[in-house]
C-alpha cells in the first residue's frame, strides 16, 4: 500500500451545519466529511451544497482531507451533488450506499477528462446488505481495464446494523465477520478502509474499546461525530512508540551488509522476513505523516 497519509479520524460534518462547518478548520482531525446524505433533509439538500461548496472553496482547513459525501447514486441527488463536487474540488467524493460497480463509474465520468478534477479521488461507503455481498467485486473494480479512482472504503456500520436487524451488542460480535470482509476486500486491492461511527459520544471508555478492536481488525482509522472522539481516535489508529522502535529495528537490521541477500532473519529470537521490512516502512512512514501534519 503507497499510500501513507494518516486516516485516523474522519469526522462526519452535516452540511448544512454552518457553525460545525467553520468550527471544523481547527480541529485535529485527519480528515472532514461533510456530509449531503443522511444529516441534511431533503428540502435543504441544495442550500447545504451550495454552502458546502463555498466552504470548501474558502479554504482554511490545513493540512486536513477534505472529502464530500454525495446522496446515493439512485437518488435524484446525485448528478447535481457530482456537479458541485467538480466545481468544489475536495480531496475526495464519498459515494453513499454504494452497492455496485456501476455506482462508482457513474461518479467517475463526472471527473474523468477533466483538469481539475485530477486531486480528487473517490471513497466507497458500504452501508447496505447488498453493498457488503458485492464488497469484494466493488474493491476490485480498481483493476477493470476503464479505470476509475476509488481508493478506500468506509463501513457504514449503523445502516448496517438497522439493514440486517442484527443485536450489535457492545462487542459487535454479530457484525465482526463483515467487518473482517471489509478489510480483506481492501487489502486485497490496495485500498483503505475506515471502520464506522460510535453513536454515544459521552461514553468515552465504550468509544476507546471500539477503537481498539478496530485497529485489531486491521481498520485505518474510525469515522467519528463528535471532537470529543478525536483524541482517541488519533491515538489508538498512530504507530505507537513500541511499533515505531521496532520498526526501526526491522530496517536497521535488514539494512546490515550480512544481511542484504536474505530473505528472513533473526531478531532477538524473532524470525522476520522481507514482508515485515514492508510493513516496517509504511509505519515509519504513516508516523512521519503523523508528525508534519
Amino acid at each position: 500500500m503507497s499510500d501513507t497519509r494518516p486516516r485516523r479520524s474522519a469526522l462526519y460534518v452535516p452540511g448544512s451545519n454552518s457553525r460545525a462547518r467553520e468550527k471544523a478548520k481547527g480541529l485535529p482531525v485527519d480528515a472532514v466529511i461533510f456530509d449531503l446524505e443522511d444529516s441534511v433533509a431533503d428540502e435543504v439538500k441544495r442550500r447545504a451544497r451550495d454552502e458546502v461548496v463555498a466552504t470548501i472553496k474558502g479554504g482554511g482547513f490545513g493540512s486536513r482531507e477534505i472529502v464530500m459525501r454525495v446522496n446515493p447514486a439512485r437518488t435524484e441527488f446525485f448528478e447535481d451533488d457530482m456537479t458541485a463536487a467538480v466545481n468544489a474540488q475536495p480531496n475526495a467524493v464519498l459515494l453513499s450506499k454504494v452497492e455496485s460497480t456501476a455506482e462508482i463509474f457513474a461518479a467517475e465520468r463526472h471527473l474523468r477528462g477533466r483538469p481539475e478534477t485530477q486531486g480528487i479521488t473517490l471513497w466507497a461507503m458500504v452501508e447496505t446488505a447488498r453493498g457488503l455481498i458485492d464488497i469484494a467485486g466493488i474493491a476490485a473494480s480498481v483493476r477493470k481495464p476503464e479505470g476509475h479512482r476509488l481508493r478506500g472504503l468506509v463501513l457504514g456500520t449503523n445502516d448496517i446494523i438497522r439493514e440486517t436487524g442484527v443485536k450489535a451488542g457492545g462487542d459487535r460480535t454479530p457484525v465482526l465477520p463483515w467487518l473482517s470482509m471489509a478489510v480483506l476486500a481492501a487489502r486485497a486491492e490496495g485500498l483503505f478502509v475506515l471502520d464506522g461511527v460510535y453513536n454515544d459520544f459521552e461514553d468515552i471508555k465504550g468509544f476507546e474499546a471500539e477503537c481498539i478492536q478496530g485497529r485489531a481488525l486491521g481498520m485505518d482509522g474510525k469515522t467519528i461525530i463528535h471532537p470529543k472522539q478525536i483524541e482517541i481516535a488519533n491515538r489508538t489508529f498512530a504507530p505507537s512508540a513500541d511499533e515505531i522502535a521496532e520498526a526501526e529495528e526491522i530496517i536497521e537490521a535488514f539494512a546490515r551488509p550480512e544481511n542484504a541477500e536474505r530473505g528472513v532473519i533473526s531478531i532477538n529470537g524473532r524470525m522476520v522476513e522481507r514482508m515485515h521490512e514492508r510493513m516496517a516502512r509504511r509505519t515509519l512512514a504513516l508516523a512521519e505523516q503523523i508528525a508534519v501534519s
